[in-house]
């Protein structure tokens, strides 16, 4: 039997009714426990690295989870994590980046429904999640949520009660865990060794914009960022106002002073393209700002957090921007 470690950090799945909501408060043992019939796919063991709500979970987290896989990694077989959902595809996308290359499986997952009710998806999560470490062709970062096997760096949390929470933006599910097989559409291959990291820099905003946004807030937001990534209408589209420039005068402010700035839309689906209407185009190519493309925004956040703890040159910036990594971006 195949051996794989569980590693606990609270979320729903884990969570016991009190006076104040819901609270993480069931251990990975007990997880286990409620959840017997994995003793029959492999040999279980579990960690209790933290047990917290997903929306306290910060880039120091994420970290502390890929250094609890890396000093693991040689006695186990694969890894499932349990985690909150809010903030799932944000772990799942830093964890892409922090654990490259991996031959070994590691596995998400968590519920909408905590794990100590009877009427819950956890335990089927919980089971689907084993099925998939076991599969002697699964590899690399994926979420396993209500039988779909998501990339990590594609996954975003599209429902908050639904079971069928998550769904993979813009690439193809890997595969489905149905029956108690794995069947899959994409078979991914890894070769060489992993690569662990265990840096990030927290300098990466988002600012979204609304139509007759203040120009004051690219000032504000940008002091305290690195790297600011604008979300943009449409495919991509930054307003200039009867001739007003100043959103983009602030934009090239923030350049001259060694900003990264990246291109992106709020729309959920099909990526950006700046280069289909003037209001994009000319702001990037005068400019010469990145784009993200199809990437998610959890994708682009981490991807900047791990880039830029590496590097700040902006010529290599954008060479590790664009090079893709676990299908986080397709031209």
């Amino acid at each position: 039997m195949k051996k794989i470690l569980l590693i606990a950090t609270g979320g729903t799945i884990a969570s016991k009714p009190t006076d104040v909501g819901l609270v993480p408060s069931i251990t990975s043992d007990e997880i286990l426990a409620l959840a017997p019939h994995i003793a029959d796919l492999c040999e279980v063991s579990a960690i209790q690295l933290m047990n917290i709500d997903s929306s306290n979970m910060s880039p120091n987290g994420w970290i502390k989870i890929a250094n609890c896989v890396k000093e693991n990694y040689d006695k186990y077989d694969g890894f499932v994590i349990t985690h909150g959902t809010d903030t799932l595809s944000y772990t799942a996308s830093a964890l892409s980046y922090l654990i490259q290359n991996s031959p070994k499986p590691v596995v998400m997952t968590g519920s909408q429904k905590s794990i100590y009710l009877e009427d819950t998806d956890a335990r089927k999560n919980l089971y689907d999640a084993f099925i998939y470490a076991c599969d002697d062709r699964a590899c690399g970062v994926h979420v396993v949520f209500d039988a779909k096997v998501i990339v990590g760096t594609r996954a975003r949390k599209t429902r908050t009660h639904s079971y069928n929470a998550f769904d993979s933006v813009d690439y193809p599910m890997t595969a489905i865990v149905f029956n108690g097989r794995v069947i899959y559409y994409i078979e991914e291959k890894v070769s060489g060794e992993p690569m662990f990291f265990d840096k990030l820099n927290t300098n990466v905003n988002i600012l979204k914009l609304v139509p007759g946004i203040s120009p004051d807030i690219f000032e504000f937001i940008g002091k305290a960022s690195d790297v600011l990534i604008i979300e943009g209408f449409g495919v991509g589209g930054i307003p200039c106002y009867e001739g007003d420039n100043a959103l983009v005068e602030k934009m090239q402010e923030l350049k001259a002073q060694g900003k990264i700035i990246v291109l992106s839309t709020s729309v959920p689906h099909e990526g950006s393209n700046m280069e289909v209407y003037q209001v994009g185009y000319e702001i990037k190519g005068n400019l010469h700002l990145l784009e993200n493309y199809n990437m998610t925004t959890e994708s682009t956040v981490c991807k900047m957090m791990w880039i830029t703890a590496i590097t700040k040159d902006p010529k290599k910036v954008e060479e590790m921007f664009y090079l893709p990594i676990a299908h986080d971006i397709v031209y």
